[in-house]
């Protein structure tokens, strides 16, 4: 669990945390540099799911000894399947990292809501959702880790 107290945003408890795999954590189906580390660390205090349309084919592989539990996702609308379960775990309690126009309405719901713009881009609509846009998924994954950089950014 991680407890953030964010004067004029709220105190959050989050408890999972949901992430998109392609355009997030990796580009064209290779998981970014220093994602690993970050994930087994954040593992510690969250649970962790990844969850994808899997654009390439190779999610289950590059997950593998990921400390994850994978989603592979059936076509037809994922944005509402990625929202769908985000809300069995509870919005309030849970954090979304995503960067695509089909995590747009998971990022909404969630208490914490990050869009990462990478070398695949992002979607303006996610973007627009989202509590927080960061540069790269390290950069995300970073702020659950260090929440001070939270608060700096949520705080009113």
């Amino acid at each position: 669990m991680i407890d953030i107290r964010i004067p004029g945003f709220g105190q959050v408890a989050l408890k999972h945390l949901v992430l998109d795999f392609n355009g997030t954590l990796a580009c064209d189906g290779i998981l970014s540099d220093g994602v690993l580390a970050l994930l087994v660390r954040l593992s510690r205090d969250l649970e962790i799911h990844v969850v994808t349309a899997n654009t390439h084919g190779n999610a289950a592989a590059a997950c593998k000894g990921l400390p994850c539990r994978l989603v592979v996702l059936p076509e037809g609308d994922q944005d509402v399947s990625k929202r769908d379960y985000v809300r069995t775990l509870g919005t309030g309690r849970t954090a979304c990292i995503g960067n695509g126009r089909n995590d747009r309405l998971m990022v909404r719901e969630a208490a914490i809501g990050i869009c990462v713009i990478g070398e695949e881009g992002a979607s303006a609509e996610t973007a627009v959702a989202a509590h927080v846009v960061c540069r790269s998924a390290g950069e995300a994954l970073s702020l659950l880790i260090h929440t001070g950089r939270l608060v700096a950014t949520l705080r009113s």
